[in-house]
């Protein structure tokens, strides 16, 4: 039988740090399955799903904890039997630009939360804007939406609040 797992981890970014988890993974049987991971000021930052041979966890998370300790990385480990499954959900890409200011990622959110709509996947970036000066805010949000919610109604309610928030927005259905 094979275990699911989830990793967390974050520490001081410098080189070897996958090259580390890797290994301490593969020597375990494990395979990585997915993950996310970046540089966020000066540190780096990850998720990443890994699956194994159920009797080779607690070395696993052994062999994690002194990584822990060597590389200055702190690791959370959460199990998971549930892989894909559940409900069947609408895929949408969300794509949002504008001037950043605060409450960019909070007002979408609750727009979202407030429809039972999932964020599944989320990045947000700022960068120089190159005309007007200031912070540009871009976001790609990747959403599931329960059926019983209708993209049309879903697009309204956000292009209404990218009016107040005076950013754009493109709804797109995943295929």
């Amino acid at each position: 039988m094979r275990s699911n797992l989830v990793l967390t981890l974050i520490g001081d970014d410098r080189p070897g740090l996958v090259d580390a988890l890797s290994e301490a993974i593969a020597t375990h049987g494990g395979n990585w399955e997915e993950s996310r991971m970046a540089h966020l000021a000066g540190k780096f930052a990850g998720v990443l799903r890994v699956s194994l041979p159920s009797d080779a966890q607690p070395a696993l998370e052994a062999a994690l904890s002194e990584l822990e300790g060597r590389r200055g990385l702190r690791i959370v480990v959460e199990s998971s039997e549930r892989v894909g499954g559940g409900a069947e959900l609408q895929r949408m890409r969300l794509e949002v630009v504008g001037n950043d200011h605060e409450g960019i990622v909070r007002d979408l959110a609750h727009a979202l939360a407030a429809r039972k709509i999932n964020v599944e996947e989320l990045q947000t970036s700022t960068e120089d804007a190159p005309m007007a000066g200031g912070q540009l805010f871009k976001a790609t949000v990747m959403l599931g939406m329960p059926a019983g919610v209708s993209a049309d109604a879903l697009r309204d309610t956000l292009e209404d609040l990218a009016d107040d928030l005076m950013v754009d927005v493109h709804l797109d259905p995943v295929d």
